[in-house]
Protein backbone atom coordinates (compact mmCIF):
# COMPACT_ATOMS: atom_id res chain seq x y z
CA UNK A 1 0.00 0.00 0.00
CA UNK A 2 1.30 3.46 -0.94
CA UNK A 3 0.92 6.62 1.16
CA UNK A 4 -0.93 9.66 -0.10
CA UNK A 5 1.69 12.47 0.13
CA UNK A 6 -0.97 15.08 0.97
CA UNK A 7 -3.74 13.38 2.95
CA UNK A 8 -1.48 10.77 4.55
CA UNK A 9 -3.86 7.84 4.04
CA UNK A 10 -3.05 4.39 2.67
CA UNK A 11 -3.75 4.08 -1.05
CA UNK A 12 -4.35 0.92 -3.04
CA UNK A 13 -1.99 1.21 -6.01
CA UNK A 14 -4.49 -0.58 -8.24
CA UNK A 15 -7.44 1.69 -7.55
CA UNK A 16 -5.91 4.98 -6.35
CA UNK A 17 -5.21 7.99 -8.55
CA UNK A 18 -1.69 7.68 -9.98
CA UNK A 19 0.54 10.54 -11.03
CA UNK A 20 3.96 10.25 -12.68
CA UNK A 21 6.05 13.36 -12.09
CA UNK A 22 9.67 13.28 -13.16
CA UNK A 23 11.14 9.93 -12.16
CA UNK A 24 8.69 9.31 -9.30
CA UNK A 25 5.18 7.90 -9.09
CA UNK A 26 2.67 9.18 -6.54
CA UNK A 27 -0.64 7.67 -5.47
CA UNK A 28 -3.61 9.64 -4.14
CA UNK A 29 -6.74 8.61 -2.28
CA UNK A 30 -8.86 11.39 -3.80
CA UNK A 31 -8.97 14.04 -6.50
CA UNK A 32 -8.85 16.68 -3.74
CA UNK A 33 -5.48 15.44 -2.49
CA UNK A 34 -4.13 15.19 -6.04
CA UNK A 35 -5.05 18.80 -6.82
CA UNK A 36 -3.46 20.06 -3.61
CA UNK A 37 -0.27 18.18 -4.48
CA UNK A 38 -0.31 19.67 -8.00
CA UNK A 39 -0.81 23.18 -6.62
CA UNK A 40 1.90 22.74 -4.00
CA UNK A 41 4.43 21.48 -6.54
CA UNK A 42 3.32 23.87 -9.31
CA UNK A 43 2.37 21.13 -11.72
CA UNK A 44 0.53 22.04 -14.89
CA UNK A 45 -3.02 20.97 -15.66
CA UNK A 46 -1.65 18.85 -18.48
CA UNK A 47 0.42 16.77 -16.07
CA UNK A 48 -2.58 15.78 -13.98
CA UNK A 49 -5.16 15.45 -16.76
CA UNK A 50 -4.52 11.73 -17.21
CA UNK A 51 -5.32 11.11 -13.55
CA UNK A 52 -8.46 13.23 -13.51
CA UNK A 53 -9.79 11.56 -16.68
CA UNK A 54 -9.95 8.25 -14.84
CA UNK A 55 -13.47 7.31 -13.70
CA UNK A 56 -14.22 8.35 -10.16
CA UNK A 57 -14.62 5.72 -7.46
CA UNK A 58 -18.21 4.40 -7.44
CA UNK A 59 -20.44 5.45 -4.57
CA UNK A 60 -20.68 1.89 -3.27
CA UNK A 61 -16.87 1.76 -2.81
CA UNK A 62 -16.81 4.82 -0.58
CA UNK A 63 -15.93 3.71 2.97
CA UNK A 64 -18.28 6.22 4.59
CA UNK A 65 -21.11 5.06 2.32
CA UNK A 66 -20.40 1.40 3.13
CA UNK A 67 -20.37 1.89 6.91
CA UNK A 68 -23.46 4.13 6.76
CA UNK A 69 -25.26 1.50 4.68
CA UNK A 70 -24.44 -1.22 7.20
CA UNK A 71 -25.82 0.89 10.07
CA UNK A 72 -28.91 1.78 8.02
CA UNK A 73 -29.51 -1.89 7.14
CA UNK A 74 -29.26 -2.98 10.79
CA UNK A 75 -31.64 -0.18 11.74
CA UNK A 76 -34.21 -1.28 9.15
CA UNK A 77 -33.88 -4.93 10.20
CA UNK A 78 -34.53 -3.93 13.82
CA UNK A 79 -38.16 -3.22 12.92
CA UNK A 80 -38.53 -6.89 11.98
CA UNK A 81 -36.00 -8.49 14.33
CA UNK A 82 -36.70 -7.75 18.03
CA UNK A 83 -33.10 -8.65 18.99
CA UNK A 84 -31.85 -5.55 17.14
CA UNK A 85 -34.23 -3.10 18.82
CA UNK A 86 -31.77 -2.22 21.66
CA UNK A 87 -29.09 -1.54 19.04
CA UNK A 88 -31.40 0.81 17.14
CA UNK A 89 -32.31 2.75 20.27
CA UNK A 90 -28.67 3.03 21.31
CA UNK A 91 -27.68 4.17 17.80
CA UNK A 92 -30.38 6.86 17.72
CA UNK A 93 -29.23 8.04 21.15
CA UNK A 94 -25.71 8.64 19.88
CA UNK A 95 -26.60 10.37 16.64
CA UNK A 96 -29.18 12.47 18.45
CA UNK A 97 -26.38 13.65 20.73
CA UNK A 98 -23.65 14.50 18.23
CA UNK A 99 -25.18 15.14 14.79
CA UNK A 100 -24.73 18.90 15.14
CA UNK A 101 -21.13 18.50 16.28
CA UNK A 102 -20.30 16.32 13.28
CA UNK A 103 -21.74 18.81 10.81
CA UNK A 104 -20.14 21.85 12.46
CA UNK A 105 -16.81 20.06 12.82
CA UNK A 106 -16.63 19.14 9.15
CA UNK A 107 -17.59 22.67 8.11
CA UNK A 108 -14.83 24.20 10.23
CA UNK A 109 -12.42 21.56 8.93
CA UNK A 110 -13.28 22.54 5.35
CA UNK A 111 -12.61 26.21 6.12
CA UNK A 112 -9.22 25.37 7.66
CA UNK A 113 -8.33 23.07 4.77
CA UNK A 114 -9.10 25.77 2.21
CA UNK A 115 -7.62 28.85 3.88
CA UNK A 116 -4.64 27.58 5.93
CA UNK A 117 -1.63 26.48 3.80
CA UNK A 118 0.33 23.55 5.14
CA UNK A 119 3.53 25.50 4.42
CA UNK A 120 2.77 27.76 7.40
CA UNK A 121 2.83 24.78 9.72
CA UNK A 122 6.06 23.44 8.30
CA UNK A 123 7.73 26.85 8.50
CA UNK A 124 6.87 27.42 12.16
CA UNK A 125 7.71 23.90 13.38
CA UNK A 126 11.11 23.88 11.72
CA UNK A 127 12.57 26.45 14.13
CA UNK A 128 14.60 24.73 16.90
CA UNK A 129 13.47 27.04 19.70
CA UNK A 130 11.55 26.67 22.95
CA UNK A 131 8.51 28.42 21.59
CA UNK A 132 8.36 25.79 18.85
CA UNK A 133 6.69 23.43 21.34
CA UNK A 134 3.95 25.98 22.01
CA UNK A 135 3.57 26.58 18.29
CA UNK A 136 3.33 22.86 17.57
CA UNK A 137 0.60 22.36 20.18
CA UNK A 138 -1.37 25.39 19.01
CA UNK A 139 -1.13 24.34 15.39
CA UNK A 140 -2.03 20.79 16.35
CA UNK A 141 -5.22 22.20 17.88
CA UNK A 142 -6.19 23.74 14.56
CA UNK A 143 -5.53 20.63 12.49
CA UNK A 144 -8.63 18.85 11.23
CA UNK A 145 -7.70 15.31 10.35
CA UNK A 146 -8.02 11.80 11.67
CA UNK A 147 -5.15 10.70 13.93
CA UNK A 148 -3.88 8.47 11.11
CA UNK A 149 -3.67 11.46 8.78
CA UNK A 150 -2.02 13.52 11.53
CA UNK A 151 0.60 10.80 11.96
CA UNK A 152 1.51 10.98 8.28
CA UNK A 153 1.67 14.78 8.48
CA UNK A 154 3.94 14.56 11.53
CA UNK A 155 6.34 12.32 9.64
CA UNK A 156 6.22 14.76 6.71
CA UNK A 157 7.09 17.65 9.06
CA UNK A 158 10.00 15.61 10.39
CA UNK A 159 11.29 15.14 6.86
CA UNK A 160 11.06 18.90 6.33
CA UNK A 161 13.28 19.55 9.34
CA UNK A 162 10.93 19.93 12.32
CA UNK A 163 12.62 18.96 15.58
CA UNK A 164 11.74 15.58 17.07
CA UNK A 165 10.37 17.31 20.17
CA UNK A 166 8.07 19.45 18.01
CA UNK A 167 6.92 16.41 16.04
CA UNK A 168 6.00 14.54 19.23
CA UNK A 169 4.20 17.55 20.74
CA UNK A 170 2.29 18.11 17.50
CA UNK A 171 1.42 14.42 17.33
CA UNK A 172 0.04 14.35 20.88
CA UNK A 173 -1.93 17.59 20.59
CA UNK A 174 -3.55 16.97 17.21
CA UNK A 175 -5.82 13.93 17.66
CA UNK A 176 -7.47 14.96 20.95
CA UNK A 177 -6.99 18.70 21.17
CA UNK A 178 -7.94 19.50 17.59
CA UNK A 179 -10.72 21.99 16.95
CA UNK A 180 -13.05 19.63 15.12
CA UNK A 181 -12.90 16.93 17.76
CA UNK A 182 -13.35 19.51 20.52
CA UNK A 183 -16.79 20.23 19.13
CA UNK A 184 -17.60 16.52 18.94
CA UNK A 185 -16.42 15.85 22.51
CA UNK A 186 -18.52 18.75 23.83
CA UNK A 187 -21.47 17.17 22.05
CA UNK A 188 -20.85 13.99 24.06
CA UNK A 189 -19.59 15.17 27.44
CA UNK A 190 -20.73 18.79 27.66
CA UNK A 191 -18.31 21.17 29.37
CA UNK A 192 -16.48 18.22 30.95
CA UNK A 193 -14.86 17.80 27.53
CA UNK A 194 -12.77 20.90 28.25
CA UNK A 195 -10.85 18.84 30.84
CA UNK A 196 -9.94 16.33 28.12
CA UNK A 197 -8.77 19.08 25.76
CA UNK A 198 -6.82 20.95 28.45
CA UNK A 199 -5.19 17.73 29.69
CA UNK A 200 -4.22 16.71 26.15
CA UNK A 201 -2.55 20.10 25.68
CA UNK A 202 -0.73 19.80 29.03
CA UNK A 203 0.54 16.32 28.15
CA UNK A 204 1.70 17.52 24.73
CA UNK A 205 3.56 20.49 26.25
CA UNK A 206 5.21 18.53 29.06
CA UNK A 207 6.22 15.70 26.73
CA UNK A 208 7.56 18.16 24.15
CA UNK A 209 9.75 19.96 26.72
CA UNK A 210 11.03 16.65 28.11
CA UNK A 211 11.95 15.59 24.57
CA UNK A 212 13.87 18.84 24.13
CA UNK A 213 15.83 17.97 27.27
CA UNK A 214 16.46 14.45 25.97
CA UNK A 215 17.67 15.99 22.73
CA UNK A 216 20.17 18.18 24.60
CA UNK A 217 21.40 15.13 26.51
CA UNK A 218 21.73 13.17 23.24
CA UNK A 219 19.28 10.55 24.50
CA UNK A 220 17.18 10.67 21.35
CA UNK A 221 18.03 10.87 17.68
CA UNK A 222 18.88 14.14 15.95
CA UNK A 223 16.83 15.18 12.96
CA UNK A 224 19.19 15.14 9.99
CA UNK A 225 16.57 16.78 7.77
CA UNK A 226 16.89 20.23 9.33
CA UNK A 227 16.91 22.89 6.64
CA UNK A 228 17.79 26.58 6.60
CA UNK A 229 14.79 28.85 6.94
CA UNK A 230 14.40 31.98 4.89
CA UNK A 231 14.57 34.78 7.45
CA UNK A 232 12.78 37.14 5.10
CA UNK A 233 9.67 34.99 4.95
CA UNK A 234 6.71 36.38 6.89
CA UNK A 235 3.50 34.46 7.42
CA UNK A 236 1.64 37.69 8.14
CA UNK A 237 3.05 39.20 4.97
CA UNK A 238 2.07 36.14 2.99
CA UNK A 239 -1.46 36.29 4.38
CA UNK A 240 -1.74 39.95 3.39
CA UNK A 241 -0.50 39.13 -0.09
CA UNK A 242 -2.89 36.19 -0.47
CA UNK A 243 -5.93 38.19 0.60
CA UNK A 244 -4.98 41.48 -1.01
CA UNK A 245 -8.04 42.52 -2.93
CA UNK A 246 -9.65 39.13 -2.26
CA UNK A 247 -13.43 39.02 -2.49
CA UNK A 248 -15.49 36.14 -1.19
CA UNK A 249 -16.95 34.32 -4.18
CA UNK A 250 -18.39 31.07 -5.42
CA UNK A 251 -14.84 29.73 -5.71
CA UNK A 252 -14.43 30.08 -1.94
CA UNK A 253 -17.64 28.19 -1.31
CA UNK A 254 -16.53 25.45 -3.70
CA UNK A 255 -13.10 25.28 -2.02
CA UNK A 256 -14.63 25.00 1.45
CA UNK A 257 -17.08 22.39 0.19
CA UNK A 258 -14.29 20.32 -1.39
CA UNK A 259 -12.26 20.52 1.83
CA UNK A 260 -15.30 19.45 3.87
CA UNK A 261 -16.00 16.49 1.57
CA UNK A 262 -12.34 15.44 1.59
CA UNK A 263 -12.25 15.55 5.38
CA UNK A 264 -15.53 13.63 5.69
CA UNK A 265 -14.25 10.94 3.31
CA UNK A 266 -11.18 10.62 5.51
CA UNK A 267 -12.80 10.38 8.93
CA UNK A 268 -16.59 9.98 8.66
CA UNK A 269 -16.38 6.22 8.26
CA UNK A 270 -14.37 6.08 11.48
CA UNK A 271 -17.14 8.04 13.20
CA UNK A 272 -19.72 5.54 11.93
CA UNK A 273 -17.56 2.60 13.07
CA UNK A 274 -17.08 4.16 16.50
CA UNK A 275 -20.78 4.93 16.93
CA UNK A 276 -21.69 1.45 15.73
CA UNK A 277 -19.28 -0.22 18.17
CA UNK A 278 -20.46 1.96 21.05
CA UNK A 279 -24.10 1.20 20.20
CA UNK A 280 -23.42 -2.55 20.24
CA UNK A 281 -21.64 -2.26 23.57
CA UNK A 282 -24.38 -0.09 25.05
CA UNK A 283 -27.09 -2.44 23.85
CA UNK A 284 -25.67 -5.87 24.66
CA UNK A 285 -22.79 -5.67 27.15
CA UNK A 286 -24.16 -5.97 30.72
CA UNK A 287 -23.64 -2.84 32.77
CA UNK A 288 -22.25 -4.92 35.63
CA UNK A 289 -19.14 -5.73 33.56
CA UNK A 290 -18.37 -2.04 33.19
CA UNK A 291 -18.97 -1.37 36.87
CA UNK A 292 -16.85 -4.30 38.06
CA UNK A 293 -13.88 -3.91 35.74
CA UNK A 294 -13.90 -0.35 34.36
CA UNK A 295 -15.20 1.65 37.30
CA UNK A 296 -13.52 4.72 38.86
CA UNK A 297 -10.79 2.68 40.55
CA UNK A 298 -7.09 2.10 39.96
CA UNK A 299 -7.90 -1.33 38.49
CA UNK A 300 -10.49 0.28 36.24
CA UNK A 301 -7.94 2.77 34.94
CA UNK A 302 -5.43 0.07 34.02
CA UNK A 303 -8.10 -2.16 32.43
CA UNK A 304 -9.16 0.82 30.33
CA UNK A 305 -5.53 1.50 29.45
CA UNK A 306 -5.12 -2.08 28.24
CA UNK A 307 -8.33 -1.91 26.23
CA UNK A 308 -7.29 1.33 24.54
CA UNK A 309 -3.90 -0.18 23.66
CA UNK A 310 -5.33 -3.10 21.68
CA UNK A 311 -8.22 -1.24 20.03
CA UNK A 312 -6.93 0.78 17.09
CA UNK A 313 -9.67 3.17 16.05
CA UNK A 314 -9.33 6.66 14.66
CA UNK A 315 -9.79 9.43 17.24
CA UNK A 316 -13.20 10.39 15.85
CA UNK A 317 -14.24 6.74 16.20
CA UNK A 318 -12.93 6.36 19.76
CA UNK A 319 -14.95 9.31 21.09
CA UNK A 320 -18.27 7.38 21.09
CA UNK A 321 -16.62 4.42 22.84
CA UNK A 322 -15.20 6.74 25.49
CA UNK A 323 -18.64 8.24 26.04
CA UNK A 324 -20.12 4.75 26.42
CA UNK A 325 -17.58 3.99 29.16
CA UNK A 326 -18.61 7.18 30.93
CA UNK A 327 -22.32 6.50 30.44
CA UNK A 328 -22.06 3.00 31.87
CA UNK A 329 -19.67 3.66 34.76
CA UNK A 330 -19.69 7.39 35.47
CA UNK A 331 -15.86 7.17 35.46
CA UNK A 332 -14.91 10.24 33.46
CA UNK A 333 -11.20 9.64 34.15
CA UNK A 334 -11.45 6.22 32.49
CA UNK A 335 -12.93 7.84 29.39
CA UNK A 336 -10.01 10.25 29.33
CA UNK A 337 -7.52 7.37 29.65
CA UNK A 338 -9.26 5.50 26.84
CA UNK A 339 -8.94 8.51 24.54
CA UNK A 340 -5.36 9.52 25.35
CA UNK A 341 -3.90 6.04 25.73
CA UNK A 342 -5.15 5.19 22.26
CA UNK A 343 -2.67 7.81 21.02
CA UNK A 344 0.37 7.29 23.26
CA UNK A 345 0.30 3.47 23.10
CA UNK A 346 -0.92 3.02 19.50
CA UNK A 347 1.34 0.44 17.86
CA UNK A 348 0.94 2.02 14.42
CA UNK A 349 2.09 5.37 15.76
CA UNK A 350 5.03 3.91 17.67
CA UNK A 351 5.99 1.74 14.71
CA UNK A 352 6.09 4.66 12.28
CA UNK A 353 8.09 6.76 14.73
CA UNK A 354 10.47 3.81 15.14
CA UNK A 355 11.12 3.54 11.41
CA UNK A 356 10.93 7.21 10.39
CA UNK A 357 12.10 9.29 13.36
CA UNK A 358 14.13 6.92 15.51
CA UNK A 359 13.92 3.97 17.88
CA UNK A 360 14.80 5.97 20.96
CA UNK A 361 12.12 8.54 20.19
CA UNK A 362 9.52 5.79 19.72
CA UNK A 363 10.45 4.11 23.02
CA UNK A 364 10.51 7.33 25.04
CA UNK A 365 7.03 8.39 23.88
CA UNK A 366 4.96 5.89 25.95
CA UNK A 367 7.49 5.99 28.81
CA UNK A 368 6.95 9.74 29.21
CA UNK A 369 3.30 10.12 28.19
CA UNK A 370 1.54 7.08 29.75
CA UNK A 371 2.27 8.04 33.41
CA UNK A 372 0.86 11.51 32.72
CA UNK A 373 -2.29 9.97 31.24
CA UNK A 374 -2.78 7.73 34.30
CA UNK A 375 -2.26 10.60 36.77
CA UNK A 376 -4.65 12.95 34.98
CA UNK A 377 -7.18 10.13 34.61
CA UNK A 378 -6.96 9.46 38.36
CA UNK A 379 -7.49 13.18 39.08
CA UNK A 380 -10.50 13.27 36.72
CA UNK A 381 -12.14 10.39 38.58
CA UNK A 382 -11.76 12.32 41.83
CA UNK A 383 -13.06 15.63 40.46
CA UNK A 384 -16.02 14.52 38.34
Amino acid sequence: MAKDPICGMSVNEKTGLKLKSGDRTYFFCSEHCLKKFASKNKLSEKEITSCLLRPKRPFYKNKAAITASVLALLTLLSYAVPFLVPFRKSLFLYFGTIWWAILLGFLIGGIIDYYVPREYISYILAKPKKRTIFYSVILGFFMSACCHGILALSIELHKKGASNAAVVAFLLASPWANLVLTIMLIGFFGLKALYIIASAIVIALITGFIFQLLDKLNLIEKNLNTVKIDKNFSIIGDIKERFKGHKFSLADIKGIYNGTVALSNMVLWWVFIGVGMASLVGAYVPKVLFQNYMGPTTLGLFVTLGLATVIEVCSEGSAPMAFEIFRQTGAFGNSFVFLMAGVVTDYTEIGLLWHNVGRKTAIWLPVIAVPQVIVLGFIANRIF
